[in-house]
């Protein structure tokens, strides 16, 4: 139930059957994030510095930050109400951008310079400006515009780190431009050009150099190119937009499965407290004109995510959101992360530009895919499975391809990047405490001084249909792991090379919950699962024979909840040279009977070749 102190309109279920949710709502929502800021405001509006850890950026970044992303909200709002948008908030916006772009003022933003987070902030600044141009760039004062344009200025020429922030640099001096004053021409093409290096095609950027696959693809990568467009006025059936909206359609058809029934994204990559920034490629999409998804389901999708944060005290009960998923979890952050940084959530009401006649707010909701049927998505550019399942409205995301690591050099196992499989039901283990034991969805090796091996660079190998497989190596021990999908399962097939006496521990999904998750445990299995229904399970299907079973628990590591469970299984007496081992993984809100799994999964295994033969008689070779 949406919590009564955000004081939403009623639901619509004529018009939205299934999330009862209308524009009304968003704007709403909307307004509700933008009055909660005021009392956080500096006198003239130029900051919002709100409560919470600070970033590694300081205090007078932070408040820059607070007033650039609420500032992108704002936008969107004041423009999709046009005439009839509320003068009280287009006032302090406009006051803010006077003050903070006077060098006198007790609350100036800092300076532009190179690779400073100023410049993430800026192209905010600089978007929120384009869309509300009638009512507030061009009232401006003129002595006010041009601090603004000698603010932005410290872009031009300069440098940027080599990623998403190329696009900051190209969307802010594109607005240079649209106003008439100086900017380089060379910036912008060479930041659009750079970001053609990082295509990896079927609609899928890579953030940078690697293998940097996440939601910065969609809330970044897709979103800024045909903002750059709106701002340059490109048609957009030529040019560079052609090609961009056409990549979008792409990435948007299987994009569109990483949302489960109750409305929650998959909970992979960083950033992960801008939330629903999520939604931003998919409202793109019907902006820009082309997306695959029909307007009743685009509407669907996004108020589904937006429905499902308010549901979970999204925002707060001060209109605030915070450093987190749900309520505060510092380790879904990063350091650069400040108080205001989950406001890059405002990008998910980028809808509220389209007109209020648009289809997307008019038609009639439609079922998303999972909703109507189990979905099996082979994505090969990032190397990932998505399996959605319907009677439980759970998406799974198999991992094969993006671990978040420069191409040479160290690499780390950040754990939204490093584990097998995410959900839209759980989070990893991300705790510092926890990352350390590296339990949840990970095959590992464990030395004589009981430290695991690390799943650092994933080398991949194949991703089609209902399959996918890589490897990983570290300190002499080889893991090469076949994923198979098959009904609600995922089965894993390891084939591990290490030294003899080496232990083989492989582990689950975790859950999560306000109480204590319960346990059980058998010959070759462990299960978990929440007070709510939700069960994670690991069953030995092949080469756990003599295996311990067991349930590793931890206490403010995840996401999801205070306490987190996850299933293992444990192997002693490692033969040396080559062995497989075979799991079924299972992550369900319906009863897991893992007994049963076993003895209707047959595994024969000759040589180095593996068979998993189904209940249903299907059989395939892993």
């Amino acid at each position: 139930m949406t919590p009564p102190f955000l004081h939403l309109p009623p639901t619509d279920r004529l018009l939205s059957s299934r999330t009862g949710w209308t524009r009304a709502h968003w704007e709403a929502l909307a307004d509700r994030l933008l009055d909660a800021l005021v009392p956080y405001a500096t006198p003239g509006f130029a900051q919002y510095r709100l409560p919470g850890r600070g970033s590694w950026s300081g205090v007078v970044s932070d408040g820059l930050e607070g007033f650039a992303r609420s500032f992108l909200l704002a936008a969107f709002r004041i423009a999709g109400a046009g005439d009839s948008a509320d003068p009280r908030l287009v006032e302090r916006y406009a006051q803010g951008l006077a003050t903070g772009t006077d060098p006198a003022s007790r609350e100036a933003w800092p300076r532009l310079t190179e690779c400073s987070q100023q410049m993430v902030e800026a192209a905010s600044v600089a978007v929120a400006l384009h869309e509300t141009r009638p009512w507030i760039w061009d009232r401006l004062d003129t002595r006010v515009q041009e601090r603004v344009v000698d603010w932005f200025s410290g872009f031009v020429g300069s440098r940027t780190w080599d990623n998403n922030w190329r696009l900051f640099q190209v969307v802010s001096e594109q607005f240079l431009a649209s106003v008439g004053a100086p900017y380089s021409r060379s910036d912008i093409d060479s930041g659009l050009d750079r970001i053609e290096d990082w295509y990896v095609g079927d609609g899928w950027y890579t953030d940078g150099d690697g293998q940097n696959f996440d939601y910065y693809t969609g809330w970044a990568l897709h979103l800024y190119p045909l903002l750059w467009s709106r701002i340059a006025g490109e048609d957009p059936e030529t040019g560079r937009t052609k090609v961009y909206r056409e990549r979008l359609r792409q990435f948007l058809d299987g994009y569109q499965h990483f949302f489960g029934t109750d409305g929650a994204p998959v909970h992979q990559g960083r950033s992960l407290t801008y939330r629903y920034a999520a939604l931003a490629p998919v409202w793109m999409g019907a902006l820009a004109d082309c997306t695959p998804l029909p307007p009743g389901r685009t509407r669907r999708l996004a108020s589904g995510t937006m429905r499902h944060f308010a549901e979970r005290g999204v925002p707060d009960e001060r209109g605030l959101l915070t450093l987190g998923w749900y309520d505060t979890f510092l380790p879904t952050t990063q350091p650069y992360s400040g108080p205001a940084s989950p406001y890059w959530a405002s990008k998910g009401f980028l809808g509220l530009l389209l007109p209020p006649d648009h289809a997307a707010w008019t038609a009639r909701e439609q079922a998303l895919p999972i909703e109507e049927s189990d979905q099996y998505t082979a994505l090969p550019a990032p190397g990932w499975l998505l399996h959605g399942t319907r009677h439980d409205g759970i998406v799974r995301l198999v991992n094969h391809g993006s671990d978040h690591n420069p191409p040479q050099g160290d690499a780390e196992d950040d754990p939204h990047y490093a584990t097998l499989g995410y959900s839209t039901a759980t989070a990893p283990e991300s705790a510092p405490h926890a990352r350390e034991r590296a339990v949840d969805n990970h095959l590992a090796v464990l030395g004589p001084d009981g430290l695991p091996s690390r799943r650092r660079r994933i080398n991949r190998l194949a991703c089609e249909g209902r399959t996918a497989s890589s490897w990983y190596e570290e300190a002499g021990v080889r893991v090469e792991t076949t994923s198979v999908l098959h009904g609600p399962w995922e089965i894993r097939v390891h084939r591990v090379d290490a030294a003899a006496g080496a232990t083989v521990r492989e582990g689950g999904h975790p859950v999560a919950h306000e109480q204590r998750p319960h346990a059980g445990e058998g010959l070759g299995w462990a299960l978990t699962g929440t007070a709510e229904g939700l069960t994670s399970a690991v069953v030995g299907l092949f080469g756990w024979e003599g295996a311990s079973a067991s349930v590793a628990r931890d206490v403010q590591a995840n996401a999801y909840g205070p306490h987190s469970a996850t299933p293992c299984l444990t192997r002693t007496g490692h033969p040396g040279g080559r062995s497989v081992h075979v799991t079924l993984v299972a992550l369900s809100r319906d009863t897991v009977h893992p007994r049963a799994l076993q003895e209707s999964i047959a595994v024969t295994v000759t040589d180095d070749t593996v068979t998993l033969t189904f209940p249903d008689g299907t059989a395939v070779g892993a």
